[in-house]
Formats: C-alpha cells, structure tokens, sequence
C-alpha cells in the first residue's frame, strides 16, 4: 500500500520530469510532470533512449553516456543544460541522474529528474545585463565626473587664483576707499574658489585617489556634518584597501547615505563603520534620527534606488532598516572581487 502512494505521488507531480532508465538508458517509466515538461505522453516515449532529449550536437559529442557513465561511477550526476522538448523547441533544465543498485551491487537502471529552468535562466540572464548596463553607466558617470573636476580644478579655479592674487596686490597699491572695494571683491573670488573646490571634491574627492577610501569618507563626513551640525564618528575596521573601483562605489553610496540623514532623518548624531566582511567591505550607517514606518526608509525615493542600483551594479547587496523614533540603519555590502561568472558577455 505504502509503495502505491509513493508511486501515486511520483505519478502526480507536476513540476518535475520523473522516470526511470533501463541499464541501457531506454525510458521506462514516465510522471505526468516529464509529459508536462517535455511534451511527450507515456505511450509515445516509454522504451525509446533518453538521448531523444539532447540536441544533437551533445548527441554527436556522446553526452547522454557520458552521463551515465558518471553516474554510475560516481553514483550520481547534476548537470544543467539545453534540453529538447518533442516540438523540437529547446528548454534549459536541470537534471539528476542517479545510479540504481540492487543488494548484490549490480546496476538496475537510473532514476532521472529534471526541472525546467528557463525561466530562472532568462530572469538571472535579464538581471545579470541590467547590471552590466548599470555598470557601464556608473563608469561614464564617474569618467565625466573626473574630467569636469579637473577642467575646473586646472581651468577655472587656476585662473580664479591668479584674479585673486591681482586683487591682492592692486589693493596694496590703491588709497581708500578704494582699496576696501577692491578688497571685496577679492574676498567674493576667495569664497567663490572654495565653493569649487567643494564642488571638485564631490565630483572627484582628491582623498580618495591620495589617502585611499576611509579618509576620504572621513573628509567628506567631516565637512557634511560640521555643516549640518552633526555629530558623527567613522570607524575603520578594513584590512585591505579595496580596488579603485570598489572605492568609489563606496564613497558615492556613504554620500547619498550621508544626504539623506540630512534631509530626512532629523537626527543629531550619525556614525559610519567600515569593516572587511566575507571577502568584501561591509559599510554601516546609522543615525538617531526619526525613523520611519515600514522599514525602509523612503521607498521609492531617487537616491535610494540610486544606492541599490550601484551596490548591485558592484554585485553587492545593499539594505535599509528604519524603525519609528529609533533612527535608520543603512548597510551594504560588495565584494573584494567581482564574480567572474558575473563578468561573462
């Protein structure tokens, strides 16, 4: 009775192809979830070889025995691949083969089980182009941003200097009241200048390429908060100073972190831990502020979604955590190196 509805239960699944081989891998059982799956009844493919379901490139190359071969070698076998349906259209599936031993140790046949998975692959194919084009896009941004900064940095602000000097030296020359006026006017170059070199420092902080990222990070968060009136900490727990690239990415994060504080949060005191976790940089950012319902804090907000996009792009993760009245948590985390499976074309 119990072996009835186990084989009921075999018969009636649906999201998995189960069936049976004989030792030569002829097909001798068949679940509704194998004719679901590969379109074919049981009277049409029973007693006919497995390898009707490879294309017949893997037929030519002899995969379907190598796989049996492995599995009675090595017990089983997992192997993803494209597999044919009985319209001749092509599914990408996930298949186990598994040895089928009795008590003397001789081979009976082999059970297989097989998943389609092309919904999954074409998702993680959409998902894995959505972040090469993020990345590309990161990279223009930050290519743009470099070159404007340093226009500005060895253009305007170059020249702005000389003015400032000229000023200078024509008020040392010129009686009064004139010299006061020319003295304004050198005071409004002087507060123009440092307003560019903020700018410049958005665009490309000269920190991070001299000092390397905590100090860049702690300038930045020096300069916000004594603006915003803030009170802060940055703590630097890294073993290694990651690549250039993961670099940035961490800078641009902790400063759209860093704004939102500002503009949303109403909080006093904010603090930044850098630290190197499971082979990449994990950055915590926390504030005391407001909080808000729902558990991420602005949903839906630009600057959020910006976050998410580069710490994906990066092939990290990034998580938002507000709770009423106890201020929000931002952390995120990206790797030391990329996946190099992520990197294919």
């Amino acid at each position: 009775m119990d072996d009835d509805r186990f084989r009921l239960l075999v018969q009636g699944v649906l999201d998995y192809g189960i069936f049976m081989l004989d030792t030569e891998g002829r097909i001798s059982t068949w679940n509704a979830g194998a004719e679901r799956i590969k379109g074919y009844a049981a009277d049409e493919i029973i007693g006919q070889h497995f390898s009707v379901f490879y294309p017949a490139d893997d037929v030519a190359a002899g995969k379907p025995a190598r796989e049996l071969e492995i599995a009675v070698e090595q017990g089983r076998l997992e192997d993803e691949g494209w597999r044919v349906r009985k319209d001749g259209t092509r599914f990408w599936a996930n298949v186990v083969i598994t040895a089928l031993f009795d008590e003397r140790g001789r081979l009976r046949g082999f059970g297989k089980v097989t998943r389609d998975m092309t919904e999954r692959r074409n998702v993680e194919q959409a998902l894995r182009e959505r972040r090469r084009l993020v990345g590309h896009l990161v990279e223009a941004q930050e290519v743009e941003r470099r070159r404007i900064a340093w226009d500005v940095h060895d253009e305007s602000i170059q020249s702005m200097v000389a003015v400032g000097m000229r000023l200078q030296l024509l008020a040392s020359r010129l009686p009064e009241p004139h010299a006061s006026a020319v003295g304004s006017l050198d005071e409004s170059v002087t507060a123009a200048i440092a307003r560019l070199r903020r700018l410049v420092s958005r665009l490309r902080p000269p920190e991070l390429d001299r000092h390397g990222l905590v100090e860049a990070v702690s300038a930045y968060t020096d300069d916000v908060a004594g603006r915003w009136g803030l009170a802060y900490d940055v703590r630097d727990e890294l073993t290694a100073e990651p690549s250039p690239e993961a670099a940035i990415t961490v800078y641009r994060i902790c400063q759209e972190a860093l704004s939102n504080v500002h503009k949303h949060a109403r909080a006093t005191r904010v603090g930044v831990m850098l630290s190197t976790v499971d082979n990449g940089i994990l950055v915590r950012i926390s504030d005391d502020g407001v909080g808000t319902a729902g558990g991420e804090a602005g949903a839906g907000h630009f600057g959020l979604v910006e976050m998410h996009e580069r710490a994906e792009a990066a092939h990290g993760w990034l998580s938002v955590d507000s709770t009423p009245g106890a201020g929000t948590v931002v952390e995120f985390w990206l790797p030391l190196l990329p996946d190099a499976t992520e990197l294919e074309p």
